[in-house]
């Protein structure tokens, strides 16, 4: 780092000295000192990382042990990215004695795959800015300056690869009544196996719907406040994902109870709810476990029943009372002897149509709304859209953008890791894969005495420096402050 320090030295200290100097003559104007400081220590950042890594780099030029496997080819410039900007740095490329293979050691031991060129944090920044944004400001945020492309956080996302969520609390939660909302978005995609794959139907509309699921668990609604009237869920989780099939559909379904059974002593629960709007898919994952009690969701059982009651003009609101008596109190013989006497006002075949379809999807739902109705004290309002529209769809779908299948479910993914306040530094040290070691690399080439040896060397040339640059930091910043302050506008 020697390099490093003596360019602060030399060049940062009076630069920074320069910017203390035009602050001082205008004190308004602190923005572009903040802007000046910040570019400064970029700069010097910069040259301390690239120095760094030449350093670790020359470490294994020297190394005895690297001697005895492998011969220096040659010494090539290289950039890395990083959240702080792009560095360049020269490594070694070494060639194993035998001839049988050429590798750069410095990536070895800093297990890089092959041809990578982002840090970790580039990473974790980029994947935190596409996840909020889009692709284009993902690349533009992962390291400044450095133009990552969009099309480069795309190969990212549509790479990634997510932890399993089996971690196992000291004691599990005891609850008397857990949640479960489920509903979907529905994102457009571009093509569904390559380009121009996509069909037109009849009415002159592309099939190009994906369905984006979303599942979450949660405790129960409280006030976010003493006086606010906004609430908000208590401890909730999310789940999300395209989950195309019944086999998909079911281990999606079985990851959710899981965590569930993981995280929450579910013998001393009164009710396990899943508020929903009885869809198949998520009728299929309410079959997987017992004990799971259907909760028709409230938005579409009042729009089924306005279906039923729409044509019956001042008298709808009563004949929504005996529709919602006849469905929690009743029997499915008197609700429908309730529909049809109601349908005998209906005085159109589209008015005959509507209070059928109603009929019909209650009655399809009949035990989910049910308990919708009767059980109220414990069931609370399902907030599914809300939150469709919330984590999923001001990202993927609120939007004109299209979408691969791939990508779909990526960006679903990774917005409920987001939500579920996930670590994008973890995330992006998650895709590191377990590297095969080269035979006569890492410790067998470079042992952490070689390290310290060489930081040793250094010290003592470090050392030199620190009394000089304090010296010239204090006498350079007090006579331009002395010189430099306007002493009249405080006499």
């Amino acid at each position: 780092m020697i390099k490093s320090i003596q360019y602060f030295n030399e060049e940062s200290i009076k630069k920074i000295g320069d910017l203390e100097h035009d602050f001082h003559s205008d004190p308004t104007d602190i923005a572009s000192y903040v802007m000046g400081i910040t570019a400064v220590m970029q700069e010097l950042g910069l040259k301390i990382i690239s120095e760094t890594l030449e350093d670790l780099d020359q470490c294994l030029r020297d190394s005895p042990r690297r001697k005895r496997d492998w011969l220096v080819e040659k010494n090539v410039t290289k950039q890395l990215i990083t959240s702080l900007g792009a560095v360049s740095f020269r490594k070694t490329l070494f060639t194993r004695r035998d001839g049988t293979e050429m590798r750069y050691l410095l990536d070895d031991l800093m297990h890089f795959e092959e041809h990578e060129r982002m840090t970790d944090d580039a990473v974790a920044k980029m994947l935190q800015e596409a996840a909020e944004t889009s692709y284009r400001r993902g690349g533009e945020e992962a390291s400044p300056g450095a133009g990552v492309s969009k099309e480069t956080v795309k190969d990212k996302l549509h790479a990634l690869r997510f932890p399993e969520d089996t971690k196992e609390p000291a004691k599990k939660k005891e609850v008397k009544n857990l949640y479960i909302d489920a509903d979907e978005d529905h994102a457009s995609l571009q093509f569904r196996e390559h380009r121009g794959d996509l069909e037109t139907n009849d009415n002159g509309y592309k099939n190009n719907c994906q369905m984006t699921k979303l599942v979450y668990i949660y405790e129960g609604i409280e006030k976010e406040g003493p006086e606010n009237k906004r609430r908000r869920l208590i401890n909730p989780h999310y789940f999300s994902g395209t989950h195309e099939g019944s086999d998909a559909n079911r281990k999606f379904w079985n990851d959710i109870y899981a965590y569930i059974d993981r995280n929450y002593d579910i013998d001393k629960m009164d009710h396990l709810y899943l508020n929903a709007d009885g869809g198949a898919w998520i009728s299929a994952g309410l079959k997987e476990t017992a004990g799971v009690e259907g909760v028709l969701d409230e938005f579409h059982l009042m729009k089924y029943m306005m279906k039923i009651v729409r044509h019956m003009q001042d008298s709808d609101s009563d004949a929504r009372s005996e529709l919602k008596k006849a469905i929690s109190n009743g029997t499915k013989k008197e609700f429908i002897d309730l529909v049809e006497k109601i349908d005998g006002y209906a005085g159109t075949e589209s008015e005959h149509r509507h209070v059928a379809e109603g009929r019909d999807y209650i009655l399809s739902n009949w035990k989910a709304a049910r308990t919708r109705l009767a059980e109220r004290k414990t069931v609370v309002g399902c907030s599914a859209e809300g939150h469709v529209s919330h984590v999923l769809a001001s990202r993927m779908s609120s939007r004109p953008m299209g979408w691969s299948r791939t990508g779909a479910d990526k960006m679903a993914q990774l917005r409920v890791y987001y939500y579920n306040k996930g670590d994008m530094l973890e995330l992006a040290r998650f895709q590191k894969a377990e590297l095969p070691v080269a035979a006569g690399a890492e410790n067998e080439i470079l042992s952490m005495a070689d390290i310290q040896a060489s930081e040793r060397r250094s010290a003592s040339e470090i050392g030199k420096y620190v009394d000089k640059i304090t010296h010239t930091l204090g006498s350079e910043f007090n006579k331009t402050w002395l010189n430099n302050f306007d002493w009249d506008k405080f006499i």
